[in-house]
């Protein structure tokens, strides 16, 4: 199993379970250097780093300078048009980090929340990206928008327990899923409201498997077939 998704401290990185790979995203600078020095000292942890659109600025040169072989992603990075967030600034400083990904051929890790339709019609702008939509919440109808993309799509703990993303997941192309735990939030079912682990990815995938009426070990070829594949896994 793979957890292409989490926010992990120095506890944390040591309930990873089952997990074979952890790859940990990024909410800024800050948190982009800790993931290099984590990864540094575990060797099942594959950093991205990035700049949260909850926290947009122009340090993404900064970002740049963290860059080395061991950064497998962009991200995350992105929109959120909920609160009174900058969406100008957003956009640049999700623009720039798109620009990053691109020069260095890694994939995006992208969030957008309340603002898919945006971010896809910016990444259209670009030639020869990759990347996925984290915890993805576009629904059905976006979901070509997505594939036309050559996008994958993220998907998290909710899965267990909200029925309208279940029904969305029986849309998405097996060949275009992975999953992520986005820890410490978002926990699933049979712990949620407690604080989500590496180790609960599992979960995610006994969910997955259910809806696709296959057996936990086929589902998990398929599923980290696709993370390896998109993040350059070895």
């Amino acid at each position: 199993m793979i957890d292409t998704h989490a926010h992990l401290d120095q506890i944390l990185c040591d309930t990873k379970g089952e997990v074979n790979q952890i790859i940990l995203a990024a909410s800024d600078v800050d948190d982009s250097e800790n993931n290099l020095k984590l990864a540094k000292k575990y060797d099942f942890l594959l950093p991205a780093i990035g700049i949260h659109p909850q926290s947009p600025s122009v340090e993404v040169k900064k970002l740049e300078k963290l860059i080395t072989k061991k950064v497998i992603a962009i991200g995350e990075c992105g929109l959120e048009f909920i609160g009174d967030y900058d969406q100008k600034n957003q956009e640049i400083c999700f623009r720039k980090q798109i620009e990053l990904a691109q020069k260095y051929k890694i994939p995006l890790i992208v969030h957008a929340r309340k603002a898919v339709d945006e971010a896809v019609e910016i990444l259209k702008e670009y030639k020869n990206i990759s990347g996925v939509f984290h915890c993805y919440a576009g629904g059905k109808k976006r979901i070509q928008k997505i594939i036309d993309l050559g996008f994958y799509f993220g998907i998290d703990g909710n899965l267990t327990y909200e029925d309208g993303l279940v029904d969305v997941v029986k849309n998405i192309p097996k060949d275009k899923l992975i999953l992520e735990t986005d820890c410490p939030y978002l926990t699933p079912i049979p712990f949620k409201g407690e604080e989500n682990k590496p180790a609960y990815v599992k979960y995610i995938y006994e969910k997955v498997a259910e809806i696709w009426g296959m057996n936990f070990t086929d589902t998990e070829k398929i599923i980290d077939a696709n993370a390896k594949k998109l993040f350059k896994i070895i």
